[in-house]
C-alpha cells in the first residue's frame, strides 16, 4: 500500500506552520494546509489557498530536481525545499505490430489535435472548489487492475507515450462512479483514443478523467457527488477489451492516481 507521510513543519513564527500530506516521490499528489492569510508558491507557481488554509500540487512523472515552496505573509517569507525521490517504471516491448497499431493515420490528425485541446482546457481550470481535500474512492466495485501509472511500451522499435493512468478490468456495463464530489468540466462520447470520455474538476486544478466509457449519465456543467453512478464501463477508443483508464490532474501535470486512491 502506498502510505501517506504526513510532514509537520512548524517554525518559530506560527504564520509559517505548514503540513503536507503524501510522499514527495515522482508521479505524487500533495496536499498542503497552512495560515489561510498566506500566499503559497510552488516552484515559483502561486497556487490557490483555501479559506481552511488548503492548498494542493502534484510532482510529474520523470521530475528530477527538488520542490521548493514559499510561504509568504505580513509576517515575512518562508522558503521550504523537498527532495523527490525517483520511482522506477514498467518498460514493455512488443515488435512485429502492423504499422496502424503503433501510429494514427494520417487522416485523424485533425480529431486527435481537437480532442487535445477539448482535453486542456478542461484540465486547465482553476476553480476555488476544495473537494480535493478529502478522500477519494475506487470507481468500480469489482475489478483487476491491468496497467499502472508510469509504465511505457515501446513498439516495433518506438518508444511510445507512458501510461498516466490505472486500468480497471470489469466486465462492459459494469456502474462507475464519480470518485469525488465535482463538477463535470467535459463529456464527449467519442474521442479517437479515449473513447467516451469524463473530466471531473475537484478545485485549484485537481481533476479525474474517465476513459473508454459506454454509456455517460453525467452533462457538462453539472455538480456530481462522491459515489454517485455516473456511467458504465466499456471499451471505447482505442481499447483492447473493456476497462476504465482513470487519470490524475494538476492542471497540465499527470500525476498517479493510486496516490489518492492508496494502491499499491
Amino acid at each position: 500500500m502506498i502510505r501517506y507521510i504526513i510532514f509537520f513543519l512548524f517554525f518559530f513564527n506560527i504564520s509559517y506552520a505548514v503540513e503536507f500530506l503524501g510522499d514527495f516521490k515522482q508521479g505524487s499528489f500533495i496536499l498542503g494546509k497552512t495560515n489561510p492569510k498566506s500566499n503559497v508558491f510552488i516552484d515559483n507557481k502561486k497556487v490557490r489557498v483555501s479559506s481552511e488554509g488548503y492548498f494542493a500540487f502534484g510532482l510529474d512523472r520523470d521530475r528530477k530536481n527538488n520542490v521548493l515552496i514559499k510561504i509568504k505573509n505580513k509576517k515575512g517569507t518562508k522558503l521550504i525545499e523537498k527532495k523527490v525521490l525517483k520511482r522506477k517504471y514498467k518498460i514493455q516491448r512488443i515488435d512485429g505490430l502492423p504499422p496502424k497499431q503503433v501510429t494514427p493515420p494520417p487522416e485523424v490528425f485533425d480529431r486527435i489535435k481537437r480532442d487535445n485541446f477539448l482535453i486542456g482546457n478542461a484540465r486547465a481550470i482553476d476553480s476555488e472548489l476544495v473537494f480535493f481535500k478529502d478522500k477519494f474512492i475506487y470507481p468500480i466495485d469489482k475489478y483487476v487492475i491491468t496497467g499502472v501509472y508510469g509504465s511505457q511500451r515501446i513498439l516495433n522499435g518506438k518508444p511510445r507515450r507512458p501510461h498516466y493512468g490505472i486500468d480497471f478490468h470489469a466486465p462492459e456495463g459494469t456502474p462507475v462512479k464519480s470518485m469525488m464530489d465535482g463538477v463535470v468540466t467535459l463529456v464527449e462520447n467519442d474521442m479517437y483514443f479515449t473513447g467516451g470520455t469524463i473530466i471531473f474538476d475537484h478545485g485549484h486544478g485537481i481533476s479525474t478523467l474517465y476513459m473508454h466509457m459506454k454509456d455517460i449519465n453525467v452533462n457538462k456543467g453539472q455538480k456530481v457527488k462522491k459515489g454517485q453512478i455516473v456511467g458504465t464501463l466499456g471499451q471505447s477508443g482505442r481499447a483492447t477489451g473493456p476497462h476504465l483508464d482513470i487519470r490524475l490532474n494538476w492542471f497540465n501535470v499527470k500525476l498517479d492516481p493510486a496516490t489518492i486512491l492508496n494502491l499499491n
